[in-house]
């Protein structure tokens, strides 16, 4: 019981750190890249913020879907 603890814990752990990692590489490639492209979009920082979570909690639920999905597949 202790060690499936331990596992979600590991788990969750390293989901927020390629979160993290994630945001900071979209932060520093991705937004410098739209910024040229779609200037118009960014004179609202909230549609940014907004994009960048919807997808970071799009990819941590599907990951999270895939590891606590059935094993009877």
């Amino acid at each position: 019981m202790l060690n499936d603890r331990i596992k979600v814990f590991a788990i969750v752990a390293l989901l927020g750190f390629m979160a993290g990692v994630i945001a900071q590489l979209f932060a520093e490639y991705a937004l410098p890249w739209l910024a040229a492209v779609l200037p118009a979009i960014f004179e609202a920082k909230f549609v940014v913020s907004g994009l960048a979570g919807a997808i970071l909690t799009v990819a941590m639920v599907s990951v999270w879907a895939y590891f606590t999905g059935s094993r009877d597949r």
